[in-house]
């Protein structure tokens, strides 16, 4: 029993520090990508890239991208 608890804890604890350094990638990342330097030619460079669609205030958002106008780019 002694056993499995510790082998249930060294697992947790694994997880956990795994959540933590997967939120500080994406703190980071999201980080780097403010202040517009995201930047996508066209709709067909965003789709590649898997940022399609882009939502008014994500990066790489532009209005040229929004056809129609309504805060949603390449849809």
């Amino acid at each position: 029993m002694k056993k499995c608890l510790l082998t249930t804890a060294a697992l947790l604890s694994l997880f956990v520090g795994n959540l933590q350094a997967m939120a500080q990638t994406n703190n980071e990342r999201q980080a780097s990508s403010e202040g517009g330097e995201v930047y996508f030619q066209n709709c067909t460079a965003a789709r590649a890239a898997g940022a399609a669609p882009i939502r008014a205030g994500e990066p790489g958002y532009r209005r040229k991208l929004d056809r129609d106008g309504d805060g949603v780019a390449c849809e």
